[in-house]
């Protein structure tokens, strides 16, 4: 990992869905940059207790947080217990997700509302309750996106809508929290190689590579030096704003033509 300088006084961070993946990079790489973090979970204790771990060999502070993020008083009593025992929150990164593969017609109504619930409700649920605690000493929120947010996956119509949802999220709470000095910004990452993208499918790098104008896919290490980024004082004119960490891949075209100029038409002879 990049050197980040560590923060000056203690600072307190949240991340949501920490117990691997992308959230135990996260709050791994804000540990490092001096962050103290609380690590929460829904089903995954062990999980949790593996990042926290992590979190305290870089010599930080580290709390385990059980809370269904799509449950507002288990949301209200997380917050309650960093309040009491780690101090003002600074940084919530809303990381939490899951989703379902399945077409749109045989999704199950039970898998939209777990998806919407757990994804977009748990994001506003959460925001909410950190800009409650910021809006007297200012802070940052950190929305994990997707690619999704902006292109339709098929099978994926559930979390679609809902990363879609986070992204809007994101814009109109930078908006009306701009006042109290609360940034509030959405990383969207692309193919990134985690547990459950390698379980979904064995060839996942080598699928994903070639679409990627970087020409690889991305790490977990990759989202957290964002938001890593976004949680700093390099960033302190940032918000409302979605960063794209995929190689790239969002922004290619659907290109018809092959790599050597061939535009698939024969060249039609002008005469003069």
């Amino acid at each position: 990992m990049n050197q980040i300088a560590k923060t000056t006084e203690p600072k307190v961070a949240i991340v949501t869905g920490a117990s691997k993946g992308i959230g135990r990079t996260i709050a791994c790489r804000l540990a490092e940059a001096g962050w103290d973090v609380g690590v929460n979970y829904h089903s995954d204790m062990a999980g949790a207790e593996a990042t926290a771990e992590k979190v305290r060999q870089f010599g930080q502070q580290a709390w385990v947080l059980g809370a269904d993020v799509g449950d507002s008083g288990q949301v209200a009593a997380m917050f309650a217990k960093i309040a009491d025992e780690a101090g003002p929150l600074f940084l919530l990164v809303n990381n939490s997700g899951r989703q379902t593969w399945a077409p749109l017609l045989e999704l199950q109504e039970s898998d939209w509302d777990q998806t919407i619930r757990t994804n977009l409700k748990g994001t506003f649920l959460c925001t909410q309750q950190a800009a409650r605690v910021m809006r007297e000493s200012g802070g940052v929120i950190v929305n994990i996106g997707s690619g999704s947010n902006s292109r339709p996956f098929p099978n994926l119509i559930d979390y679609t809508a809902s990363k879609g949802g986070i992204e809007m999220l994101t814009k109109v709470s930078a908006v009306e929290l701009g006042q109290y000095a609360i940034r509030v910004n959405c990383v969207a990452p692309g193919a990134i190689e985690v547990e459950r993208t390698q379980l979904e499918a064995p060839n996942y790098a080598r699928t994903w590579a070639p679409l990627t104008p970087l020409g690889r896919v991305g790490q977990t290490g990759d989202v957290a030096e964002v938001v890593a980024f976004l949680a700093s004082d390099g960033a302190q004119f940032v918000t409302g704003q979605t960063i794209y960490v995929d190689g790239g891949l969002m922004t290619k075209p659907q290109w018809p033509y092959d790599d050597q100029g061939d535009t698939g038409a024969e060249q039609e002879t002008v005469s003069s």
